[in-house]
């Protein structure tokens, strides 16, 4: 009897999975694991938390969404927690397995993990594979090779757009053959060296993790409020649920895929009309693909402070001080404030405020850029590695960026995205 392991990671969904459906393909039985890997929840060199309390606690949600789903179909998810390179093959032995499948990766620590795996089931003689699955265009259906694919977005997108598909989403199984997988056990944030956070109330958003509530969130955006009609033109909101699609979260973790959405998106266009705002959707997707494009591209240099081009920028070292105050929110910067104030009481920051608070302290401040990606990794309930790194080296000016130096006049920003000072007396107003 052929018995194979499927390896959930950010992957955590049934629609558009195609580890899982090749797996039930050409097996007799699936165990599918998730591993609570140790060194997820270390501190980094920066000295904040590689994963924070409200990731974590979106993690676990995430899990027993899945965990739901998976025994809807008969099986269950089994839970690990350790170095995946010793977890993973005590699961081989107990169910003598023949194969572990895994969704592939293009950063660096997580290309050492997978290594590390298939080199300790090599000993074990089962097989590894991985399959591409966190995409909306196949890295092997692009009009360039990985190393020549432009360092100029643009470029990248005019091309794909013309010269490639987007390859249709797998269908949701509809029943999975596992042996006998025991009720699921989550370790607690305790556990995993955390303590609970309650998100502030006035949060834009209230994230719920799991592919049911990643899907609840994409017919409410499109097909109850049709919010997606006008997306290019709110998307630069600040306070809300609405001002744009919220997506990122359930991205991040897989929950949800990019060509799950563009098959909806589709159907949306279908039945109520294409326009700017729905491509704009796909552009900001596309710009997903792009940085994780970029890191297998780049490998490492994404992670380090002079990234793919020097910048002459001269950085203050170990300012520890002006620091703290951005990620307190007391700058003295109100728009730069409320932004930050925001991220820490709540996991989620707008895309105009990132982009502002990056400018602030890679400009203004002149730190070091890493700290601030550092801050964000712990911090963001959506973080998503590429995403998280490239746009911090993009606003930094040793990423993806053509422009010399992108700097943010905050003043004239806060002055457009929130005359009304809606968004700053929402913030800055003590509780």
């Amino acid at each position: 009897m052929r018995t194979i392991v499927v390896w959930f990671k950010t992957d955590l969904r049934l629609h558009d999975n195609e580890t899982l459906v090749k797996a039930i393909a050409n097996s007799d039985f699936i165990v599918p694991v998730y591993c609570f890997d140790d060194s997820q929840f270390m501190k980094t060199d920066f000295g904040f938390q590689k994963t924070g309390s409200f990731r974590t606690q979106f993690l676990l949600e995430s899990l027993l969404d899945l965990d739901k789903n998976l025994r809807e179909l008969g099986s269950g998810l089994v839970i690990l927690k350790g170095k995946p390179e010793v977890e993973i093959p005590k699961v081989v032995t107990q169910y003598k397995a023949n194969k572990v499948v895994a969704k592939r990766e293009v950063c660096y620590e997580e290309r050492q993990t997978e290594s590390l795996v298939q080199e300790a089931l090599f000993k074990l003689k089962c097989d590894f594979q991985t399959f591409s699955t966190s995409t909306l265009y196949h890295a092997e259906d692009l009009p360039f090779s990985i190393k020549d694919i432009p360092n100029v977005f643009t470029s990248f997108r005019k091309k794909t757009e013309k010269d490639a598909i987007i390859r249709p989403s797998f269908e949701r199984p509809n029943h999975i053959i596992s042996p006998k997988i025991d009720a699921l056990e989550l370790p607690t944030l305790e556990q995993l060296g955390l303590s609970f956070q309650q998100i502030d109330s006035r949060a834009a958003i209230v994230f719920r993790g799991g592919e049911t509530q990643a899907i609840t969130r994409l017919n409410h955006y499109f097909f109850e409020s049709k919010c997606i009609s006008n997306y290019k033109e709110t998307r630069n909101g600040l306070v809300g649920a609405d001002y744009s699609s919220k997506f990122s979260a359930w991205l991040a973790l897989g929950s949800i895929s990019p060509r799950y959405i563009y098959r909806e998106l589709k159907k949306y266009e279908q039945k109520f009309g294409a326009n700017e705002s729905t491509y704009w959707l796909v552009f900001e997707l596309l710009w997903r693909d792009y940085f994780r494009f970029m890191m297998k591209k780049h490998k490492s240099k994404l992670f380090k402070q002079t990234g793919i081009k020097t910048n002459q920028i001269q950085k203050k070292e170990n300012d520890t001080v002006n620091l703290e105050k951005w990620i307190e929110g007391k700058t003295g910067i109100d728009f730069v404030d409320a932004n930050m104030i925001e991220l820490k009481l709540t996991g989620f920051m707008s895309n105009r405020g990132r982009q502002n608070v990056a400018s602030y302290l890679c400009n203004d401040l002149k730190l070091d850029w890493r700290y601030g990606a550092a801050y964000f990794e712990q911090q963001l309930i959506d973080y998503d590695v590429c995403s998280n790194w490239g746009n911090w080296a993009y606003l930094a000016a040793v990423g993806n960026d053509p422009r010399e130096n992108r700097y943010f006049n905050i003043e004239k920003q806060s002055s457009i995205y929130d005359k009304n000072r809606a968004f700053r007396n929402l913030w800055l107003n003590t509780k």
